[in-house]
């Protein structure tokens, strides 16, 4: 058997970067602030998303925006995010291709369709847990309303299923604390599993800074990444990816290389 010795080659084979968004690519001005980041002067910011009256909301740095330009013109960017339909919108960036959504209960082709086999899967997974659901929401509803209480909750949910059998299903809850307590809501994640019987047959939940969310353990970004590779993408491609988060950490494990941008729940668990 001979040996084969690397060859430059003027055939570039784009490889497939899946990325999070916030917090890897963008980030808000008050993160940016906590994080010190570096070509972030205000005359540098690019906006990448806005708010629900369209105002400039997150921002990405000099240094961020030259890295995702490069991410544009030398690889396939596929996103993967927490986003759903709703929130993708407010993102000011130009994606062609593939799209994962909802902590990746949502695939959207790049058309911007959603994948009939994918839909039709998470249909079959989250209408028995529709019942379950509605209790966990009927008590963040109620708490949120009391006069004490500093908690903005949220339901997401999306139309599921093919043909006559499309219904709007939720698929998890969110919370936030209106005066970003981190430590109320990482108090209230360890109370959850006592309020519904099976919470934890069912459910999982994650925490990360203002953001705790209640998940169906169908519901996950490595899921919706694992069909993806396995069903359409060219395996013959190299792949890799960035996320900040330690729900990211499962899918980027699927990819040839993974990173981190140097701030973040992930770095910071590594840093201790």
């Amino acid at each position: 058997m001979s040996t084969m010795f690397f060859q430059p080659s003027p055939h570039i084979v784009k490889p497939y970067a899946l990325m999070d968004l916030d917090d890897t690519l963008f980030q808000t001005q008050r993160k940016i602030d906590a994080w010190q980041l570096p070509t972030a002067a205000p005359e540098h910011l690019v906006c990448a998303s806005v708010n629900k009256q369209g105002e400039p909301l997150s921002f990405m740095s000099q240094r961020q925006a030259a890295f995702f330009n490069w991410l544009l013109a030398s690889t396939e960017l596929i996103v993967v995010t927490a986003r759903d339909r709703h929130e993708i919108k407010r993102v000011k960036l130009p994606f062609d291709s593939w799209q994962i959504l909802t902590h990746g209960a949502v695939i959207l082709s790049s058309n911007g369709e959603p994948l009939g086999a994918w839909q039709q899967h998470m249909y079959d997974a989250l209408l028995p847990l529709q019942d379950k659901l509605a209790q966990l929401s009927a008590v963040f509803t109620k708490h949120a309303q009391s006069a004490s209480s500093h908690l903005v909750f949220t339901a997401h949910r999306d139309r599921f299923g093919r043909g006559s059998a499309h219904q709007d299903l939720t698929i998890y809850l969110a919370i936030k604390h209106g005066q970003k307590d981190h430590q109320a809501l990482a108090a209230l994640a360890e109370k959850l599993p006592t309020l519904i019987r099976g919470f934890e047959t069912d459910f999982y939940v994650h925490v990360n800074a203002n953001n705790l969310a209640i998940l169906p353990h169908a519901v996950h970004k490595r899921h919706a990444v694992q069909f993806l590779l396995a069903q359409h993408l060219d395996a013959q491609r190299p792949s890799f990816g960035f996320g900040d988060s330690l729900a990211d950490l499962p899918f980027l494990q699927l990819l040839d290389w993974y990173g981190m941008p140097n701030h973040g729940q992930m770095h910071d668990n590594i840093s201790r």
